[in-house]
């Protein structure tokens, strides 16, 4: 199956259009302790075949490392983790979410608008005079991922067919 690998942008905080709110939701900085990550992602990707869905410790170091300003927070539901996203800062004052993702068990639970609103809400406020936040996603990812970020107000930049797995977490 071909692979269609979709890039979304926000150039204005202003063009977020924010999720239902949803009592008790809420985006948590882990600080240095990044220990819940790797199991996070991993069980968030495995229905989409995420590569973190099979990374080992030494490749979870190596993910880590990769971006020196790599940082990721905890989505917790009633102090309940029940997803994951991580940041990277690039030139420019361009912040990527890298990763972003609900556990499979709270997926259709009516929490992603919101939690993709406090994702957004926070990567504008990474850092001073942020230009973009902007994040990619593919076909091979849940099939609510793409319209809830046209929804939230990102908008399409660039698409790529055929795309390699290298495209997922």
């Amino acid at each position: 199956m071909t692979k269609t690998v979709t890039y979304v942008e926000m150039t204005d905080a202003g063009q977020l259009v924010p999720g239902t709110p949803v009592p008790g939701l809420a985006l948590v900085a882990l600080g240095g302790d990044l220990s819940l990550v790797p199991d996070l992602m991993a069980r968030i990707g495995a229905p989409y075949q995420w590569r973190s869905a099979s990374r080992g410790p030494g490749e979870w170091r190596t993910w880590f490392a990769e971006h020196q300003d790599r940082t990721c927070r905890l989505l917790s539901w009633a102090d309940e983790p029940v997803g994951v996203v991580c940041y990277d800062l690039h030139p420019g004052a361009d912040v990527e979410i890298r990763t972003f993702g609900l556990l499979p068990e709270f997926t259709g639970k009516g929490l992603g608008g919101r939690a993709l609103t406090l994702a957004i809400q926070q990567g504008w406020a990474l850092v001073p005079g942020v230009r973009r936040v902007w994040l990619h996603t593919s076909t091979a990812d849940h099939p609510n991922a793409l319209p809830n970020y046209h929804r939230r107000g990102f908008r399409t930049f660039k698409t790529e067919e055929g795309a390699p797995d290298s495209a997922t977490p």
